[in-house]
């Protein structure tokens, strides 16, 4: 089932230029965000990441030991467990790839902290990838939108997302829908009256 252009226009008119909400510079630091936001918000890992990566370059931090970033990440949540995730990329990264993010799916799953989702962003945002990442907004968006069934795993929204629309829009949707999801379409109480998605929307119809 492939959308109809009022879908498109709708929806560029709700989210118009979307983009990554995670600052970064280099390969690394949205490879390491995106892990940070893991359970957290993107504002909250923006306000971390400037101090973490002007103090360590990814060289540095293949260096360091966990509890050496632990309080500067602190405000992530998990903070033990996530200290430990970027250690270990960092030194993945230096050993592997001379300290950068390579275009290789099966690589960046085997990292720690990382899985299809992390490594969607990654590939779609540094390498241009066709990808299509599903996190908790995007799946919600597109089960409440009919994109997608509400018994779907993840795995399978992604899949339907990606049958539904056409390659080239896939990185291009996923910002909208992460958008419209974090912005309108909320978890709790969403914005229903001023909605201009209501047409297509099976969760309005159900309540």
């Amino acid at each position: 089932m492939m959308m109809n252009k009022e879908f498109f226009d709708i929806l560029d008119e709700i989210v118009p230029n979307p983009k990554c909400t995670l600052i970064y510079n280099k390969d690394y630091e949205l490879l390491i965000a995106t892990v940070l936001s893991a359970q957290c918000t993107d504002e909250r890992v923006n306000k971390v990441t400037p101090n973490l990566f002007q103090k360590y370059d990814i060289f540095a931090l293949s260096k360091l030991k966990p509890e050496d970033i632990i309080d500067i990440i602190r405000p992530c949540g998990n903070m033990n467990r996530k200290s430990e995730y970027i250690i270990k990329i960092a030194k993945s990264l230096v050993e592997n790839h001379a300290g950068k993010v390579p275009n290789n799916r099966e690589f960046l799953e085997s990292l720690p902290g990382v899985g299809r989702k992390t490594a969607n962003v990654v590939l779609g945002n540094i390498y241009n990838v066709p990808t299509f990442a599903v996190d908790t907004h995007v799946e919600r968006v597109s089960k409440r939108l009919g994109l997608a069934s509400v018994q779907d795993d993840v795995l399978t929204v992604e899949k339907k997302l990606m049958q539904t629309f056409p390659k080239e829009k896939w990185v291009y949707l996923h910002h909208q829908l992460l958008l419209f999801g974090r912005h309108t379409c909320l978890s709790r109480n969403p914005l229903c009256d001023k909605c201009k998605m209501k047409k297509y929307c099976k969760f309005k119809a159900s309540n």
